[in-house]
């Protein structure tokens, strides 16, 4: 069994889905998501916000390596998308805002500027879809990503590069982006 069928199917079987009837796109996607999210606040809230911010211990720096910092929750992301490319799991993940700091994480296609707007537009919401890339049709789901610590709120806020510098606690700043192909 190739990599990516064994971790579609691990994580259909623990989404309570058989392999004979395989799993929803939909339902894939809010499984990878839910673990993504989880790693993401956690990191935010425990790791960079609790050493940075309240403790102040070291600094989360963009420039982590140098400055012998804490990589920023954004980075991390990308560490770890990254790294699940490398793997070749059969999906890939990625961290983009209207707003991005990193102008690598802008959207890119027709598909996820949409997204990103439905999701800005309807807190709480995810958004999900179909586009078709170079020969390859890819359901992509767009999840919001939600400024859940003050970390991030300060970090974005204060960025000399930030187009948008009024982002609140609780505010949707961008969104995840999963896509595997169909």
């Amino acid at each position: 069994m190739r990599k990516s069928a064994f971790i579609f199917a691990a994580i259909a079987a623990l989404a309570g889905c058989g392999e004979k009837s395989g799993i929803e796109p939909e339902r894939m996607a809010d499984a990878i998501f839910s673990v993504i999210e989880a790693d993401r606040a956690s990191y935010t809230n425990f790791v960079v916000n609790r050493l940075a911010n309240e403790e102040q211990v070291i600094k989360a720096d963009e420039h982590w390596k140098d400055n012998k910092a804490l990589p920023l929750p954004a980075q991390m992301m990308r560490m770890g998308a990254e790294r699940v490319a490398e793997q070749e799991a059969g999906f890939n993940y990625a961290l983009l805002s209207q707003w991005a700091i990193n102008k690598q994480n802008k959207p890119r296609t027709d598909l996820e500027q949409q997204g990103l707007q439905f999701i800005n537009d309807n807190p709480g919401k995810n958004f999900y879809g179909t586009e078709t890339l170079g020969d390859t049709e890819y359901f992509t789901a767009i999840y919001p990503d939600v400024a859940v610590s003050p970390a991030c709120v300060s970090c974005h806020n204060e960025h000399v590069d930030s187009p948008r510098t009024d982002f609140e606690l609780g505010e949707t700043m961008g969104g995840v982006v999963i896509r595997f192909p169909m």
